[in-house]
């Protein structure tokens, strides 16, 4: 009989915050590289930031955040926030490989947009360039559509900016 796939998504703790960190900083290119600070800045503002956790080990992670209006560098956050008067931002989802294609990411995204209530856009950005093939497909299926493109990282990334309509 197959084992049947059960992970608790639930908010971050602080207990979390180590393995959090090393998933992510593992997870680079395909995400951005944090440090400790910046991940307890994510901790305090995020509107959503879950771990999934199965069988006592997290699996993967999201940050979520409102906007526009945070105190936020991110090229992408602010490319969303001079075009959009208010949305959901995905800022980061790291998956552990061991449960890819398991239909994790789109329950973290199902999570995220059903505590978000008010709002009419989820917004995302995938990288074209170093190409995140995995990602680019998980959100043409979750139902994104591409909404611009832009160079990030002094020209070393562009990235996809997709967004997906709340119906």
């Amino acid at each position: 009989m197959e084992k049947k796939f059960q992970v608790q998504i639930r908010s971050i703790e602080k207990k979390d915050l180590k393995t959090v960190l090393e998933m992510n900083n593992s997870a680079v290119p395909a995400v951005n590289e944090l440090n400790a600070e910046d991940l307890e800045w994510y901790s305090e503002v995020a509107k959503a930031f879950f771990v999934a956790e199965l069988e006592g080990k997290l699996v993967g992670f999201l940050v979520g955040l409102d906007g526009p209006g945070l105190p936020y560098e991110s090229e992408n956050y602010k490319w969303f926030s001079e075009r959009y008067e208010s949305f959901l931002y995905v800022d980061r989802v790291v998956v552990d490989p061991t449960v890819f294609s398991q239909g994790l990411g789109q329950n973290f995204y199902r999570e995220f947009v059903e505590q978000s209530v008010g709002y009419q856009f989820l917004c995302a950005e995938v990288n074209l360039h170093p190409r995140n093939d995995r990602s680019l497909r998980f959100h043409e299926k979750f139902g994104f559509t591409p909404v611009g493109e832009q160079d990030t990282d002094g020209g070393k990334k562009t990235v996809q900016m997709l967004e997906y309509e709340f119906s």
